[in-house]
Protein backbone atom coordinates (compact mmCIF):
# COMPACT_ATOMS: atom_id res chain seq x y z
CA UNK A 1 0.00 0.00 0.00
CA UNK A 2 1.22 3.50 -0.84
CA UNK A 3 1.84 5.90 2.02
CA UNK A 4 2.84 9.51 2.60
CA UNK A 5 6.53 9.66 3.54
CA UNK A 6 6.86 13.45 3.60
CA UNK A 7 4.66 16.52 4.12
CA UNK A 8 6.22 19.81 2.95
CA UNK A 9 5.33 23.48 2.71
CA UNK A 10 7.15 26.52 1.41
CA UNK A 11 7.34 29.53 3.76
CA UNK A 12 7.45 32.03 0.88
CA UNK A 13 7.26 32.23 -2.89
CA UNK A 14 10.68 31.91 -4.52
CA UNK A 15 12.19 31.16 -1.10
CA UNK A 16 13.76 27.96 -2.41
CA UNK A 17 12.93 26.36 0.92
CA UNK A 18 10.74 23.48 1.99
CA UNK A 19 9.76 22.91 5.60
CA UNK A 20 8.95 19.36 6.69
CA UNK A 21 5.96 18.61 8.91
CA UNK A 22 4.49 15.56 10.60
CA UNK A 23 1.00 16.71 9.61
CA UNK A 24 -0.80 19.59 7.89
CA UNK A 25 -4.36 20.55 6.99
CA UNK A 26 -5.24 20.26 3.30
CA UNK A 27 -7.72 23.08 2.66
CA UNK A 28 -10.02 22.88 -0.37
CA UNK A 29 -9.57 25.86 -2.67
CA UNK A 30 -6.32 26.87 -0.95
CA UNK A 31 -3.66 24.17 -0.58
CA UNK A 32 -1.70 22.88 2.38
CA UNK A 33 -1.92 25.00 5.50
CA UNK A 34 0.87 27.59 5.49
CA UNK A 35 2.21 26.86 2.00
CA UNK A 36 3.01 29.91 -0.11
CA UNK A 37 3.38 27.91 -3.35
CA UNK A 38 -0.28 26.94 -3.74
CA UNK A 39 -1.86 28.44 -6.85
CA UNK A 40 -5.56 27.50 -6.85
CA UNK A 41 -7.47 26.00 -8.43
CA UNK A 42 -5.20 23.75 -10.53
CA UNK A 43 -1.95 23.88 -8.55
CA UNK A 44 -2.87 23.48 -4.89
CA UNK A 45 -0.69 20.45 -4.07
CA UNK A 46 2.24 18.66 -5.72
CA UNK A 47 2.56 14.87 -5.27
CA UNK A 48 5.99 13.32 -6.00
CA UNK A 49 7.14 9.69 -5.87
CA UNK A 50 9.93 8.92 -3.41
CA UNK A 51 11.41 6.49 -5.95
CA UNK A 52 11.77 9.30 -8.49
CA UNK A 53 13.61 11.46 -5.96
CA UNK A 54 15.93 8.55 -5.19
CA UNK A 55 16.56 7.95 -8.91
CA UNK A 56 17.93 11.48 -9.37
CA UNK A 57 19.71 11.65 -6.01
CA UNK A 58 17.76 14.44 -4.33
CA UNK A 59 16.35 14.51 -0.83
CA UNK A 60 12.61 14.56 -0.17
CA UNK A 61 11.35 18.15 -0.10
CA UNK A 62 14.20 19.43 -2.25
CA UNK A 63 12.12 19.86 -5.41
CA UNK A 64 9.41 21.66 -3.45
CA UNK A 65 6.80 18.94 -3.48
CA UNK A 66 4.05 18.98 -0.87
CA UNK A 67 3.42 15.27 -0.48
CA UNK A 68 6.11 12.62 -1.01
CA UNK A 69 4.55 9.24 -1.82
CA UNK A 70 6.21 5.90 -1.04
CA UNK A 71 5.02 2.83 -2.93
CA UNK A 72 3.29 4.36 -5.95
CA UNK A 73 4.41 5.99 -9.20
CA UNK A 74 2.39 9.21 -9.15
CA UNK A 75 3.31 9.88 -12.80
CA UNK A 76 0.96 7.00 -13.69
CA UNK A 77 -2.03 8.71 -12.05
CA UNK A 78 -4.29 10.05 -14.81
CA UNK A 79 -5.64 13.58 -14.86
CA UNK A 80 -9.00 13.49 -13.10
CA UNK A 81 -7.92 10.66 -10.75
CA UNK A 82 -9.21 11.16 -7.21
CA UNK A 83 -6.76 10.34 -4.43
CA UNK A 84 -7.64 9.93 -0.75
CA UNK A 85 -4.93 10.60 1.82
CA UNK A 86 -5.59 9.57 5.40
CA UNK A 87 -9.16 9.53 6.68
CA UNK A 88 -10.57 12.71 5.16
CA UNK A 89 -8.56 14.58 2.52
CA UNK A 90 -9.43 13.93 -1.13
CA UNK A 91 -7.47 15.36 -4.05
CA UNK A 92 -8.09 15.41 -7.80
CA UNK A 93 -5.11 15.22 -10.16
CA UNK A 94 -5.20 18.26 -12.45
CA UNK A 95 -1.96 18.20 -14.46
CA UNK A 96 1.60 16.98 -14.88
CA UNK A 97 4.17 19.23 -13.20
CA UNK A 98 6.88 19.84 -15.77
CA UNK A 99 10.35 20.60 -14.36
CA UNK A 100 11.14 24.32 -14.50
CA UNK A 101 14.42 26.26 -14.60
CA UNK A 102 14.48 26.41 -10.79
CA UNK A 103 15.44 22.73 -10.74
CA UNK A 104 18.77 23.64 -12.39
CA UNK A 105 19.33 26.12 -9.55
CA UNK A 106 19.43 23.11 -7.20
CA UNK A 107 21.83 21.20 -9.43
CA UNK A 108 22.91 21.77 -13.01
CA UNK A 109 21.12 19.30 -15.26
CA UNK A 110 18.46 18.37 -12.69
CA UNK A 111 15.67 19.82 -14.85
CA UNK A 112 16.46 17.32 -17.61
CA UNK A 113 16.90 14.46 -15.12
CA UNK A 114 13.43 15.15 -13.71
CA UNK A 115 11.68 14.96 -17.08
CA UNK A 116 8.75 12.59 -16.51
CA UNK A 117 9.50 12.45 -12.76
CA UNK A 118 8.58 15.89 -11.33
CA UNK A 119 5.18 14.78 -10.07
CA UNK A 120 1.50 15.52 -10.45
CA UNK A 121 -0.39 18.63 -9.42
CA UNK A 122 -3.77 18.39 -7.76
CA UNK A 123 -6.60 20.38 -6.30
CA UNK A 124 -8.13 19.57 -2.93
CA UNK A 125 -11.77 18.52 -3.26
CA UNK A 126 -12.34 17.52 0.38
CA UNK A 127 -10.42 19.18 3.19
CA UNK A 128 -8.73 17.15 5.90
CA UNK A 129 -5.52 16.43 7.71
CA UNK A 130 -2.63 14.74 5.92
CA UNK A 131 0.24 13.19 7.87
CA UNK A 132 3.43 11.21 7.42
CA UNK A 133 2.45 7.52 7.38
CA UNK A 134 -1.06 8.12 6.02
CA UNK A 135 -2.30 5.62 3.45
CA UNK A 136 -2.78 6.82 -0.13
CA UNK A 137 -5.79 5.34 -1.92
CA UNK A 138 -6.79 5.82 -5.55
CA UNK A 139 -10.57 6.24 -5.70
Amino acid sequence: MATISGVWTSPGRKSGQSVGHERRQAIAGEGLEGCAHANPPMREVLFVSADHLDSVGVDPGAIRENLTVEGSDVQQWPIGQRVKVGDEAVFEITMVCDPCHRMDELREGLRAELDGKRGMLAKIVESGEVAVGDPVELL
